[in-house]
Protein backbone atom coordinates (compact mmCIF):
# COMPACT_ATOMS: atom_id res chain seq x y z
CA UNK A 1 0.00 0.00 0.00
CA UNK A 2 1.35 3.22 -1.31
CA UNK A 3 1.95 5.99 2.06
CA UNK A 4 -0.78 8.57 2.41
CA UNK A 5 0.74 11.83 0.39
CA UNK A 6 0.26 15.58 2.22
CA UNK A 7 -0.24 18.71 -0.18
CA UNK A 8 2.10 21.05 2.32
CA UNK A 9 0.78 24.36 1.40
CA UNK A 10 2.61 27.47 3.15
CA UNK A 11 4.65 30.20 1.92
CA UNK A 12 7.68 30.58 4.76
CA UNK A 13 10.04 28.43 3.52
CA UNK A 14 11.91 27.19 6.61
CA UNK A 15 8.10 26.60 8.18
CA UNK A 16 7.26 24.48 5.17
CA UNK A 17 10.69 22.55 4.91
CA UNK A 18 10.11 21.77 8.98
CA UNK A 19 6.56 20.10 8.18
CA UNK A 20 8.17 18.74 5.11
CA UNK A 21 10.89 16.78 6.94
CA UNK A 22 8.49 16.01 10.10
CA UNK A 23 5.51 14.01 8.06
CA UNK A 24 8.16 12.56 5.90
CA UNK A 25 9.80 11.21 9.14
CA UNK A 26 6.44 10.31 10.09
CA UNK A 27 6.10 8.07 6.84
CA UNK A 28 4.27 10.36 4.64
CA UNK A 29 5.30 11.65 1.60
CA UNK A 30 5.18 15.19 1.34
CA UNK A 31 4.48 17.16 -1.72
CA UNK A 32 4.98 21.16 -0.83
CA UNK A 33 3.66 24.69 -2.32
CA UNK A 34 5.03 28.01 -1.66
CA UNK A 35 2.01 29.96 -3.47
CA UNK A 36 -1.88 28.98 -4.32
CA UNK A 37 -0.85 29.06 -8.23
CA UNK A 38 1.68 25.97 -7.37
CA UNK A 39 -0.47 24.38 -5.07
CA UNK A 40 -2.63 23.80 -7.91
CA UNK A 41 -0.30 22.34 -10.07
CA UNK A 42 0.82 19.95 -7.11
CA UNK A 43 -2.52 19.09 -6.88
CA UNK A 44 -3.19 17.96 -10.52
CA UNK A 45 0.03 16.11 -10.53
CA UNK A 46 0.17 14.07 -7.29
CA UNK A 47 -3.85 13.68 -6.14
CA UNK A 48 -2.90 14.32 -2.72
CA UNK A 49 -4.87 12.26 0.43
CA UNK A 50 -4.78 15.47 2.77
CA UNK A 51 -3.88 19.22 2.35
CA UNK A 52 -2.58 21.38 4.62
CA UNK A 53 -2.99 24.75 3.87
CA UNK A 54 -2.02 28.25 5.17
CA UNK A 55 -4.60 30.49 5.04
CA UNK A 56 -2.54 33.40 4.36
CA UNK A 57 -0.61 33.24 0.83
CA UNK A 58 1.03 35.59 -1.06
CA UNK A 59 -1.46 35.02 -4.12
CA UNK A 60 -4.98 34.78 -2.51
CA UNK A 61 -6.54 33.59 0.99
CA UNK A 62 -6.69 29.70 1.34
CA UNK A 63 -10.31 30.06 2.62
CA UNK A 64 -11.36 31.22 -0.94
CA UNK A 65 -9.01 28.34 -2.22
CA UNK A 66 -10.95 25.81 0.03
CA UNK A 67 -13.98 26.47 -1.93
CA UNK A 68 -12.16 26.26 -5.89
CA UNK A 69 -10.29 22.90 -4.38
CA UNK A 70 -13.83 21.64 -3.12
CA UNK A 71 -14.68 21.53 -7.20
CA UNK A 72 -11.46 19.47 -7.60
CA UNK A 73 -11.02 17.01 -4.42
CA UNK A 74 -12.59 15.35 -1.58
CA UNK A 75 -9.07 15.48 0.59
CA UNK A 76 -9.69 16.34 3.47
CA UNK A 77 -8.25 20.26 4.33
CA UNK A 78 -7.17 21.32 7.57
CA UNK A 79 -6.34 24.89 7.49
CA UNK A 80 -3.00 26.71 9.40
CA UNK A 81 -4.08 29.91 10.80
CA UNK A 82 -3.57 32.73 13.24
CA UNK A 83 -5.38 33.28 16.20
CA UNK A 84 -7.96 36.14 15.33
CA UNK A 85 -9.45 34.76 12.21
CA UNK A 86 -11.91 32.40 13.90
CA UNK A 87 -14.80 34.55 11.74
CA UNK A 88 -12.99 34.24 8.54
CA UNK A 89 -12.12 30.15 9.59
CA UNK A 90 -16.32 29.55 10.34
CA UNK A 91 -16.28 30.46 6.58
CA UNK A 92 -13.62 28.39 5.16
CA UNK A 93 -15.31 25.21 7.51
CA UNK A 94 -18.85 26.12 5.59
CA UNK A 95 -16.99 26.15 2.27
CA UNK A 96 -15.60 23.08 2.56
CA UNK A 97 -12.84 22.70 5.39
CA UNK A 98 -12.48 20.38 7.72
CA UNK A 99 -10.56 20.86 10.63
CA UNK A 100 -8.31 24.10 11.51
CA UNK A 101 -5.01 24.56 13.73
CA UNK A 102 -3.84 27.74 14.88
CA UNK A 103 -0.31 29.05 14.80
CA UNK A 104 2.20 28.69 16.13
CA UNK A 105 1.03 24.94 16.81
CA UNK A 106 2.97 21.97 18.23
CA UNK A 107 3.77 19.31 15.23
CA UNK A 108 2.46 16.94 17.38
CA UNK A 109 -0.82 18.34 17.93
CA UNK A 110 -1.43 19.05 13.99
CA UNK A 111 0.49 15.69 12.99
CA UNK A 112 -2.55 14.00 15.51
CA UNK A 113 -5.38 16.10 13.26
CA UNK A 114 -3.84 15.08 10.11
CA UNK A 115 -4.17 11.34 11.53
CA UNK A 116 -7.42 11.31 12.33
CA UNK A 117 -8.72 13.10 9.01
CA UNK A 118 -6.94 10.63 7.31
CA UNK A 119 -8.72 7.41 9.59
CA UNK A 120 -12.07 9.13 8.66
CA UNK A 121 -11.25 8.55 4.88
CA UNK A 122 -10.08 5.08 5.11
CA UNK A 123 -6.18 6.04 4.13
CA UNK A 124 -4.82 5.17 7.20
CA UNK A 125 -7.49 2.00 7.84
CA UNK A 126 -6.84 0.07 4.48
CA UNK A 127 -4.62 -3.25 6.03
CA UNK A 128 -1.40 -1.20 7.09
CA UNK A 129 0.22 1.77 8.64
CA UNK A 130 3.51 2.82 7.85
CA UNK A 131 5.79 4.57 10.15
CA UNK A 132 9.35 4.50 8.79
CA UNK A 133 11.30 2.00 9.22
CA UNK A 134 8.31 0.16 11.16
CA UNK A 135 5.41 -1.27 9.01
CA UNK A 136 2.42 -3.25 10.32
CA UNK A 137 0.51 -5.30 7.93
CA UNK A 138 -3.05 -6.06 9.33
CA UNK A 139 -3.94 -7.71 6.29
CA UNK A 140 -1.25 -10.55 6.81
CA UNK A 141 -1.18 -10.18 10.36
CA UNK A 142 3.27 -9.24 10.55
CA UNK A 143 5.10 -6.18 11.93
CA UNK A 144 8.51 -5.43 10.53
CA UNK A 145 11.04 -3.16 11.41
CA UNK A 146 13.77 -2.43 8.89
CA UNK A 147 12.72 -5.13 7.15
CA UNK A 148 13.13 -7.97 9.70
CA UNK A 149 9.47 -9.72 10.72
CA UNK A 150 8.85 -8.93 14.39
CA UNK A 151 7.00 -11.82 16.00
CA UNK A 152 3.76 -10.45 17.52
CA UNK A 153 0.93 -11.57 18.79
CA UNK A 154 -2.39 -10.66 17.64
CA UNK A 155 -3.15 -7.96 20.31
CA UNK A 156 0.44 -7.13 20.46
CA UNK A 157 0.00 -6.09 16.59
CA UNK A 158 -3.31 -4.92 17.19
CA UNK A 159 -1.45 -2.17 20.34
CA UNK A 160 1.45 -1.25 18.71
CA UNK A 161 -0.42 0.04 15.65
CA UNK A 162 -2.50 2.06 17.85
CA UNK A 163 0.98 3.34 19.52
CA UNK A 164 1.84 4.12 15.72
CA UNK A 165 -1.26 5.90 14.47
CA UNK A 166 -1.47 8.35 17.31
CA UNK A 167 2.71 8.35 17.45
CA UNK A 168 3.51 11.78 19.81
CA UNK A 169 0.34 11.74 21.29
CA UNK A 170 -0.68 11.11 24.93
CA UNK A 171 -2.85 8.37 25.33
CA UNK A 172 -4.40 6.84 28.20
CA UNK A 173 -5.00 3.22 29.32
CA UNK A 174 -8.59 3.50 28.71
CA UNK A 175 -7.84 5.30 25.16
CA UNK A 176 -5.58 2.50 24.29
CA UNK A 177 -7.50 -0.36 25.36
CA UNK A 178 -10.36 0.99 23.24
CA UNK A 179 -8.70 2.28 19.91
CA UNK A 180 -6.62 -0.99 20.08
CA UNK A 181 -9.06 -3.79 20.48
CA UNK A 182 -12.24 -1.59 20.20
CA UNK A 183 -13.67 -2.46 23.98
CA UNK A 184 -13.45 -1.21 27.53
CA UNK A 185 -12.40 -2.87 30.49
CA UNK A 186 -11.81 -2.50 34.11
CA UNK A 187 -8.58 -4.44 34.11
CA UNK A 188 -7.08 -2.58 31.22
CA UNK A 189 -4.20 -1.12 33.07
CA UNK A 190 -2.96 -4.83 34.00
CA UNK A 191 -3.50 -5.78 30.52
CA UNK A 192 -1.81 -2.51 28.68
CA UNK A 193 1.17 -3.15 30.85
CA UNK A 194 1.70 -6.65 29.89
CA UNK A 195 1.24 -6.58 26.29
CA UNK A 196 3.70 -3.10 26.70
CA UNK A 197 6.41 -5.47 28.38
CA UNK A 198 6.66 -7.63 25.60
CA UNK A 199 6.59 -5.16 22.71
CA UNK A 200 9.63 -3.01 24.36
CA UNK A 201 11.33 -6.75 23.99
CA UNK A 202 10.50 -7.29 20.60
CA UNK A 203 10.85 -4.13 19.29
CA UNK A 204 13.93 -3.45 21.80
CA UNK A 205 12.39 -0.29 22.83
CA UNK A 206 14.77 0.10 25.66
CA UNK A 207 18.20 -0.48 23.88
CA UNK A 208 18.63 2.94 21.74
CA UNK A 209 16.18 1.72 19.02
CA UNK A 210 14.62 3.61 16.81
CA UNK A 211 11.24 4.18 18.86
CA UNK A 212 10.55 5.09 22.58
CA UNK A 213 7.27 4.11 24.74
CA UNK A 214 7.57 6.03 27.37
CA UNK A 215 5.29 6.22 30.29
CA UNK A 216 4.33 9.24 31.49
CA UNK A 217 3.51 8.92 35.04
CA UNK A 218 -0.17 9.46 35.10
CA UNK A 219 -1.28 6.14 33.31
CA UNK A 220 -0.54 7.24 30.02
CA UNK A 221 1.77 6.17 26.86
CA UNK A 222 3.38 8.07 24.71
CA UNK A 223 4.97 6.61 21.27
CA UNK A 224 7.88 8.13 19.75
CA UNK A 225 10.32 7.96 16.78
CA UNK A 226 13.32 9.15 18.21
CA UNK A 227 15.86 7.90 15.14
CA UNK A 228 15.68 9.69 11.65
Amino acid sequence: MKKAKLLLVEDEADVLEINREYFEGKGYDAVCAATLAEARFQLEEHAPDLILLDVMMPDGSGFDFCAELRQKTNAPIIFLTCRDENESVIKGLLQGGDDYVTKPYDLNVLSARVAAQLRRTGVMTAGKIELSPLTIDFLSGEATLNGERIPLTQKELQLLGCFALFAGRRLSYEEIYRRAWGETSPSASGAIRTHVANLRKKLKLDDGGWFELVNSGKSEYIFSKVRY
